[in-house]
């Protein structure tokens, strides 16, 4: 899994996995109205240290390469944006608080692959006028370990996204 540029898909993978329609909030297809609430996943801040992935941890093996390379990490700390939108002839507000009971389950558990959930708030719900959707903003949280893989000449080949369980 690359790093930043996939984690708005990780997120939605997984609550459509817990039972909670959710699509990027930017797709590159076309949106289609969906039956009760649905989650825009946005990708909203992303918190680290100081630029750069100074923070060598060491080196493995690459067997595929047959090279060594060097590994280096931060802890980041992601900020999503979650927010469910329903119809009112998908139920409107009342689907609004089913996904949310639903969204509040999925993160009382593991949580998303790599990702530690660190907070999660919600805002009001409203109905928005201009598009006919009720909206309930939503922000969760997360921990992460971001890598970097760099080859023997200090190239950097990849970011990975890792969570710590505790």
């Amino acid at each position: 899994m690359a790093g930043l540029d996939e984690i708005r898909e990780r997120m939605a993978q997984f609550l459509t996995e817990q039972g909670l329609e959710a699509v990027t909030a930017w797709p590159e297809t076309r949106r289609t109205r969906r039956e009760g609430a649905a989650a825009a996943v946005s990708l909203r801040g992303c918190e680290g240290g100081p630029a750069g992935f100074q923070d060598y941890l060491g080196e493995r093996y690459n067997q595929d390469t047959g090279r060594w390379e060097e590994l280096y990490g931060r802890r980041v700390k992601i900020t999503f944006g979650l927010d469910l939108y329903a119809a009112q002839t998908s139920g409107g507000a009342a689907a609004i608080d089913r996904a949310l009971d639903t969204l509040s389950a999925a993160f009382n558990g593991p949580g998303p692959d790599g990702l530690d959930v660190l907070e999660f708030s919600v805002g009001e719900t409203q109905f928005q006028e201009d598009s006919q959707l009720y909206r309930c903003p939503v922000e969760a949280v997360c921990q992460a370990r971001l890598y970097a893989v760099a080859d023997e000449g200090g190239t950097f080949l990849d970011f990975e996204i890792r969570g710590e369980r505790l």
